[in-house]
């Protein structure tokens, strides 16, 4: 086989090699394009989470100390359990 004959198998193996590499490179270009025009169309699913709480929610530092001087009452019988109740529920309201 001569130098001449080698080369072209070469120019032959070289320009199918480039070509394959250009289709595909251009196909996955293709394929890229369609999967963003398809992520387009599609509407953005919407989740349902439970709203947040009001960030003034819960009884604060003075509240708790409020309901120990209640409590407090409470076991030493300045105040009835029903008394008791209603000045803690307003606290924690």
């Amino acid at each position: 086989m001569g130098i001449a004959r080698r080369r072209m198998r070469r120019r032959v193996l070289v320009a199918g090699a480039a070509t394959g590499a250009a289709a595909y490179h251009a196909g996955k270009k293709h394929q890229a394009n369609e999967q963003q025009q398809y992520d387009d169309q599609q509407e953005p699913e919407q989740t349902d989470y439970a709203p947040a709480p009001p960030a003034n929610t819960g009884p604060d530092a003075s509240d708790l100390d409020q309901i120990a001087k209640l409590a407090d009452l409470h076991k030493s019988g300045a105040l009835t359990d029903e008394e008791f109740a209603v000045a803690k529920s307003k606290l924690l309201a």
